[in-house]
């Protein structure tokens, strides 16, 4: 059976790089009729908080993704990481390396003073008894090294990137798999000791990560072998690119999935976008799907080796079809809590019946509508909704328009028929009349007064459809004010 897994250290926030590994991996699950594992790798016990975990968990829901058992928590299986470097230590393996600091600065200074690469020299990989105890009675602590043959070749077969060869000798000499600690102790386990024990224990099959991994696994394949344990197939994927082909990171701002979500994205139009980063849709499938669509093509095949460059186009693009498609009711619902936290609408307001008018609904469903055709993101639903829940100020040009004699002039009559005939913003055609009647009166082009109009209500000349806006505002009393405040006495 077909078992993956998502392994993410909680020292931050849920990254778009391994929500789009998690996606991967539940996509090749849910294809395969398998299974999606989590596992928390918070071993890193200093930056390591329960604050992230939640927000990694909460990301990978938010985005879509379900998980079929409970989530493995790696600080709980410490026991059994020491176990199998007490079996590495038994049958040689591994071994006691008590080389300080100071020593191996110096090793590395040396080398890089002759151009060589930074490895350990395998020092203490055959201390005999008595220099060990010397070593010990210095009051020197240990970490543990696994014991790497420099002489071998490790080859797999990568799923996504074909054959891989790499040699012992390139990875920087025996490697340390548990931390520092008092003589005959061992040390806290470290990373690549830990995902091998656990990633046999959790029956992983296929281990789907970042080709910045490809190094680890390596590594990996040397402890899979010396430990006797089943190994995976691997399969290692592109890299997230900026737009200068360099790595996604915090330099580039927006990284954390929180952050998608805050700036108005959909999860269904992130998810579909993290999906293209570094994989093609067969012939003939939409760029635009659902990850369960996706889920019943998707194969490691189609997955590129090349890094995949991020397109901010492109995600608001399918962002915004996304919310083009939504039923108004729905767009209204996404839109309310924010609209709440802006202070516009009464929290107090929960959907049951009574709690809410009527009309009221009524009104915001159709400010839903009007906006609707303009939103990329979601958070557009605010900034494009202000001046119909706050006064706006003027713009410049706006000012410009307005403060001409002849459109004073022209406002000043539109307010006094509004006055004396009253319109409640319900019949379009009652306000066409009202224009119609305002320029004929006045001698101005409807142009040029539905342009001081929009000025004035809206307080930029260029916005909504101007009838719409101005029938949503006189539904609520607000457009006589909004004119009279803009008539220079």
């Amino acid at each position: 059976m077909v078992r993956v897994r998502l392994a993410p250290s909680p020292t931050g926030t849920l990254h778009i790089g391994t929500a789009r590994t998690a996606l991967f991996n539940w996509l090749f699950a849910r294809q395969q009729g398998g299974a999606f594992l989590l596992r928390i790798e918070d071993t890193d016990r200093e930056r390591s908080s329960e604050e992230f975990t939640d927000n990694i968990l909460e990301g990978l829901q938010w985005i879509g993704l379900d998980w079929d058992e409970d989530p493995v928590i790696q600080s709980h299986r410490l026991e059994a990481h020491k176990a199998a470097i007490q079996q590495l230590l038994a049958n040689g393996k591994a071994y006691r390396c008590y080389a300080s600091t100071t020593e191996l600065e110096n090793m590395r200074s040396l080398q890089k003073a002759e151009n060589n690469a930074p490895r350990y020299d395998n020092r203490h990989r055959n201390l005999t008894r008595s220099q060990e105890q010397s070593l010990i009675s210095e009051g020197r602590e240990a970490v543990i090294r696994f014991r790497i043959d420099d002489n071998e070749i490790i080859e797999w077969n990568d799923l996504i990137r074909g054959p891989m060869l790499w040699r012992a000798s390139d990875l920087g000499g025996d490697m340390v798999i548990a931390r520092q600690a008092p003589a005959n102790q061992i040390g806290d386990p470290l990373y690549n000791l830990a995902v091998v024990v656990d990633d046999a224990t959790m029956a992983i099959s296929h281990v789907i990560r970042g080709e910045d991994h490809i190094a680890n696994t390596a590594k990996q394949l040397q402890l899979y072998k010396a430990l006797n344990l089943p190994v995976p197939q691997f399969a290692h994927t592109p890299l997230i690119l900026n737009k200068e082909n360099r790595k996604l990171s915090k330099r580039d701002g927006v990284t954390s999935i929180n952050d998608f979500r805050n700036m108005g994205y959909s999860s269904s139009s992130l998810a579909n976008y993290m999906t293209l980063l570094g994989w093609s849709p067969p012939k003939g499938m939409s760029e635009r799907f659902s990850s369960k669509e996706a889920a019943t093509v998707f194969t490691l095949s189609r997955v590129n080796k090349a890094g995949a460059r991020f397109d901010w186009d492109k995600l608001n693009w399918l962002n915004s079809q996304t919310l083009h498609e939504l039923d108004l009711r729905e767009l209204r619902e996404q839109l309310l809590p924010l609209w709440i936290n802006r202070g516009w609408i009464e929290n107090s307001i929960p959907e049951t019946k009574g709690k809410i008018s009527e009309q009221d609904l009524t009104w915001q469903i159709d400010l839903c509508e009007l906006l609707k055709p303009s939103l990329v993101l979601l958070s557009d639903g605010v900034d494009q909704a202000i001046p119909f829940f706050q006064c706006p100020d003027i713009e410049e040009k706006a000012w410009s328009q307005i403060k001409t004699a002849s459109n004073q002039l022209a406002l000043r009559e539109l307010l006094n028929v509004l006055i004396n005939k009253g319109w409640d913003g319900q019949e379009i055609s009652i306000a066409q009349e009202i224009l119609k009647f305002t320029c004929q009166a006045t001698d101005t082009k409807k142009g040029i007064l539905m342009k001081s109009l929009r000025s004035a209500l809206l307080g930029s000349i260029q916005g909504p459809d101007l009838l719409t806006s101005w029938s949503l505002l006189a539904r609520i009393g607000k457009d006589k004010k909004r004119i009279r405040r803009c008539i220079l006495n």
